[in-house]
């Protein structure tokens, strides 16, 4: 069942699903409307899912579940997963290439290829009080409280 993203509690469980590109305003709308009727439906071994989702930036798609009411079991969790390919397969789009970063400079979304980071580092295009997102937040508090964080504060940290 489809709750506002809000009204879950912080021990609810996340998954964030970065696209390899911007969202258009009619793909956000429709994504929004699938997802929703996903959530709705959305259950484990027959047991309802309170869920929900966000999509952030024109460009990441978070889905989470609160596990305090109906446990997310291995086959719900793979639906998700169904939903997501999905997606992908309708918008032409991909969610789940690990292979760019994004970061958040000038107020602006800044993707970068993990082959280019230490020479944008060595640019000055990337420091170390730069924001970037951990998109391997496993709840809503840390997704709250940890999802954009500065590149000294994440596995980035190697590079400075």
């Amino acid at each position: 069942m489809f709750l506002p993203f809000n009204q879950l509690p912080e021990s609810a469980r996340v998954w964030v699903y970065q696209s390899n590109r911007d969202l258009t305003s009619a793909e956000h709308e429709a994504i929004a409307e699938q997802l929703t009727s996903f959530c709705d439906e959305w259950s484990a071994h027959g047991a309802g899912l309170k869920s929900s989702f966000q999509i952030l930036h024109n460009r990441f798609i978070v889905i989470a579940v609160d596990e305090d009411y109906n446990m997310a079991t291995g086959c719900s969790i793979d639906s998700s997963i169904n939903q997501i390919k999905h997606i992908e397969n309708k918008f032409g789009l991909n969610f789940m290439d690990r292979t760019q970063v994004a970061f958040y400079i000038d107020d602006k979304l800044y993707i970068e290829s993990l082959s280019a980071i230490k020479s944008k580092v060595n640019e000055g295009v990337i420091s170390a009080e730069t924001k970037t997102f951990n998109n391997l937040v496993e709840t809503v508090g840390d997704f709250k409280a940890g999802w954009m964080v500065s590149a000294s504060n994440s596995w980035l940290k190697r590079y400075f």
